[in-house]
């Protein structure tokens, strides 16, 4: 038989946070989390998103075992305002046991329909910065820190108990050489001139975060008319500047602005951790620290984490002055491999943009939904 708890104190959580490092011992390929930032995030008090969102937190149990958890979320920016009567679901995992899995899909039928909402979707975090979709090909790929892993059986769990694909993501990466640079040398030249553009580089993070609420601004205009999409609050600018910002490398940041000094494009790359954090195993502390500090400058992988480009702007040729900024940025730090974060199937101008770089679709994803009412 199994039992639900839901986690109310600081031990239930760290036992729910740490539920996955048992679930994926061993395992080459799952990149664990800093224990105490997953700490922070399902804190009320330190994540912003709990100002527009409710979130309730379960653990299953079976003969006294743990084997499985979950996180149910209502965002009420996304159901007041965007009408999308929808309880989202993630942090999902559990074991190879379907009763286990049908039990805490369960639970988010249970407090959707309590809520009167007319369906669920998952797994999804609470806004668009957060970790989305359930790995559906390519298990023998290392994750990355801005992903979920899990094992390739989810799926077989998800389809049992009733739910069908709503929404499907792909993930790509190339060579950084694959590209020649003279498809965008040229074309930035005429770009900049046409249009009046800069770049902006930076060498240091506190030159970035004084243009950083702009960045967020942009980033809620470039991707508004996106189904997933929920717009990034003012308190969450702050949070996700001091969570995110200080793990980029500055010069791996590119700005785009008009003649007016207005910002119509941006970019953020990240070293790939994702080594670093296995080696960490959870803890910054004692090593922990120095394994992410390593990667921070010398990881050859990159992650593309975002770019977004003014709906104004957007098939001029922008792309080709990001380009050749990280063309010579990446030359100079010798970096080999450039992976994308998951983008939606739907999303076919992102996949132009990136056509020159011969990108290889390497892992597949997608949320999952079923009706409630």
């Amino acid at each position: 038989m199994v039992t639900l708890k839901e986690a109310v104190t600081k031990a239930d959580f760290k036992q729910f946070v740490k539920f996955p490092f048992s679930l994926y011992k061993g395992s080459p390929y799952w990149v664990p989390p800093i224990i105490k930032d997953e700490l922070e995030t399902f804190d009320k008090s330190k994540n912003p998103a709990f100002k527009n969102a409710r979130a309730w937190f379960y653990m299953a149990f079976k003969d006294n075992r743990l084997v499985g958890r979950v996180v149910v979320i209502i965002n009420d920016l996304e159901v007041n305002q965007q009408k999308i009567p929808k309880v989202r679901f993630g942090w999902f995992d559990f074991i190879d046991d379907l009763e286990v899995s049908q039990t805490l899909f369960d639970k988010v039928a249970e407090i959707g329909k309590e809520h009167q909402l007319k369906f669920m979707e998952g797994p999804v975090g609470f806004s668009n910065l957060d970790k989305v979709g359930v790995l559906t090909e390519g298990f023998d790929h290392i994750g990355t820190m801005i992903t979920w892993y899990n094992h390739a059986y989810y799926v077989k769990h998800y389809e049992h108990a009733g739910l069908t694909k709503e929404k499907g993501y792909l993930e790509n990466k190339f060579l950084a050489s694959s590209a020649d640079p003279a498809l965008f040398t040229k074309l930035q030249a005429i770009v900049k001139k046409r249009y009046g553009l800069r770049e902006i580089n930076f060498t240091r993070t506190e030159e970035v975060l004084p243009m950083a609420d702009k960045m967020f601004d942009l980033f809620n205009e470039t991707y508004s008319k996106l189904s997933s999409f929920v717009p990034i609050t003012e308190v969450q600018k702050a949070y996700f500047k001091k969570k995110y910002i200080s793990f980029i490398n500055p010069e791996y940041i590119k700005f785009i602005v008009d003649k007016e000094d207005n910002l119509i494009a941006f970019a953020i790359v990240m070293p790939s951790f994702s080594k670093a954090l296995q080696k960490a195993n959870g803890k910054l502390f004692p090593f922990g620290i120095f394994h992410l500090l390593k990667a921070k400058k010398r990881s050859k992988d990159v992650i593309f984490y975002l770019i977004g480009i003014h709906p104004e702007y957007q098939n001029k040729g922008v792309t080709a002055v990001i380009f050749n900024e990280y063309y010579k940025t990446f030359s100079e730090k010798g970096i080999v491999n450039c992976i994308r974060t998951p983008e939606l199937e739907e999303n076919i101008a992102i996949r132009q943009m990136w056509k020159h770089f011969n990108p290889v679709v390497y892992k597949r994803r997608a949320t999952f939904r079923k009706d409630l009412l």
